[in-house]
C-alpha cells in the first residue's frame, strides 16, 4: 500500500487530498502546524514545521509520496520555496517520489500568452504567493538528480472561496490555463483533490507540471 504524506494536510487543498487518497485506499499521514477542526477517520495526524530539517527528514523517510500543499503566505512567505527544496533533496536521497501544489498565476492565459499573474487584473496581494511558487517550479525543472516530482496548478477559480461540488471528474493540461466553453476555469475543492489522490496512485507524470479544471 502507498504511504502517503501530505504537508499542510489541514488546509483547504490538503485537507480534499486527504479525503479523496483515503477513499482510495491510500496510506494517509498529515503534517501541519496544527490539528484539525475535524478529522478524517484512518488519517495519522501529525503536528510539525516542514521548514525544520529535522521534521522533513522524518516525513521523507516515513513515506512513499510526500506532496506539498503549504502555500507561501503569510508568515510563510519566502520560507516555503526554501523548505520545499530542502523536502526535494532528502526526496531525491531516498527514492521518495515529491509532489508540490502551486498556484494557478504561473500558467499561460492562453496559448502564446502572459503568465495569468502578468494579465490585467490579478491581485497585487497575491503577486508574491504567486511569484513564490513559480520559483519553485522553475528549481524543480532545473534539476539534474532522479528526483521523481510532479507539480499541479489548480484551476484560476479554486479555493475555499467557492468549494464547488464533487462531481467525480476533472480534464487535465499542461502549462496553459484550462477553461470550459464560456472561457471560466474552476475545479472544486473534492476534484482537485481527487486528482491529485488520481495521481499518487496512478502516476501519470512525472517530472512535469499540469494542471486540472473542468
Amino acid at each position: 500500500m502507498t504511504r502517503l504524506a501530505v504537508i499542510g494536510g489541514t488546509g483547504y487543498a490538503g485537507a480534499h487530498i486527504i479525503e479523496q487518497a483515503k477513499a482510495q485506499g491510500i496510506d494517509v499521514v498529515s503534517y501541519s502546524r496544527s490539528t484539525p477542526e475535524a478529522a478524517i477517520e484512518g488519517v495519522e495526524y501529525r503536528t510539525g514545521d516542514f521548514t525544520d530539517r529535522a521534521v522533513a527528514s522524518e516525513i521523507v523517510a516515513d513515506a512513499d509520496v510526500v506532496v506539498i500543499t503549504a502555500a507561501p503566505r503569510g508568515d510563510m512567505v519566502g520560507r516555503v520555496e526554501t523548505a520545499t527544496a530542502q523536502i526535494a533533496d532528502l526526496a531525491a536521497a531516498s527514492g521518495t517520489r515529491l509532489g508540490v501544489v502551486g498556484g494557478a498565476g504561473s500558467l499561460y492565459a492562453y496559448e502564446g500568452g502572459p503568465q495569468v499573474f502578468d494579465t490585467d487584473g490579478f491581485p497585487d496581494a497575491i503577486q508574491p504567493e504567486a511569484r513564490e511558487a513559480a520559483r519553485m517550479l522553475d528549481a524543480l525543472r532545473e534539476r539534474s538528480d532522479d528526483l521523481d516530482w510532479f507539480y499541479i496548478s489548480p484551476a484560476g477559480g479554486f479555493g475555499a472561496f467557492a468549494p464547488g461540488e464533487a462531481l467525480g471528474r476533472y480534464r487535465t493540461g499542461g502549462d496553459v490555463l484550462v477553461t470550459d466553453d464560456a472561457g471560466e476555469s474552476f475545479i472544486s475543492g473534492a476534484d482537485f483533490g481527487l486528482a491529485v489522490a488520481d495521481e499518487v496512485a496512478r502516476p501519470a507524470h512525472r517530472g512535469t507540471r499540469f494542471t486540472v479544471a473542468y
